[in-house]
């Protein structure tokens, strides 16, 4: 299996080269991102551990044009950078797994073996309820062909909910993942969620966010 790695810390992309091909693996290295792109074009690669913070291209953008060239070699992102909005704007723009430094390299090459058996193949980056679509990385939102303008609260609300369609998600859930907080008052999310409602279902005559009464909400995975 063909593991390119795009690293600029050169220690420690020689240490994971070394370490991956003690575990049968042939490696390419690269150490920029312009580098890394140029040789995951043309490679024929199995997967790619791509480092985010990237001299010339960094490894975001890397994966963008990836992406849009609908290259789908599975890629598995490197990163410092820990908040869950980092991970979640690597997993927008099409990464397809997303791993803190320092990290275990056990872990490493249990997440590369797991990506080898999924395979490439394609991922959308924009999330969809039936005509309900959410373009993480454009921060767009749309009802069919009708814009949708939402507030940042809004969006992350709408995000959290579509990542989780049809699941009955609960206030204490959503302050966690949205508010990133367990001491707001409860009751803020009752309010976001009427807010939304009134400018993704209530102009289009649908039903799509969902309350279940005595256990949270549910966005419907047909758009309602």
């Amino acid at each position: 299996m063909r593991v390119l790695v795009v690293e600029d810390e050169r220690r420690m992309a020689a240490a994971l080269r070394r370490g991956l091909q003690a575990e049968g693996f042939v490696v390419d290295l690269a150490h920029d991102g312009e580098d890394g792109l140029h040789q995951a074009r043309h490679g024929e690669y199995d997967v790619v551990v791509l480092d985010i913070m990237l001299p010339r291209i960094s490894g975001y953008n890397v994966c963008k044009q990836l992406r849009a060239e609908e290259n789908w070699v599975p890629i598995l992102m490197l990163s410092a950078k820990d908040g869950e909005y980092d991970m979640a704007d690597g997993l927008d723009l099409g990464a397809d797994d997303y791993l803190t430094k320092p990290f275990s390299y056990v872990v490493l090459v249990a997440r590369l073996r797991a990506l080898l058996r999924r395979g490439a193949h394609r991922r959308p980056s924009v999330l969809r309820a039936g005509d309900l679509a959410l373009d993480p990385a454009r921060r767009r939102v749309t009802r069919g062909e009708t814009p949708v303008e939402l507030t940042p609260r809004e969006f992350a609300l709408l995000e959290f909910l579509i990542r989780h369609h049809d699941e009955v998600v609960s206030k204490t859930e959503i302050l966690e993942h949205v508010w990133d907080t367990f001491d707001t008052d409860p009751n803020v999310v009752e309010v976001y969620v009427g807010y939304l409602r009134r400018k993704i279902d209530v102009p289009f005559s649908r039903n799509a966010l969902q309350t279940v009464r005595g256990a949270g909400y549910r966005l419907a995975g047909d758009g309602g």
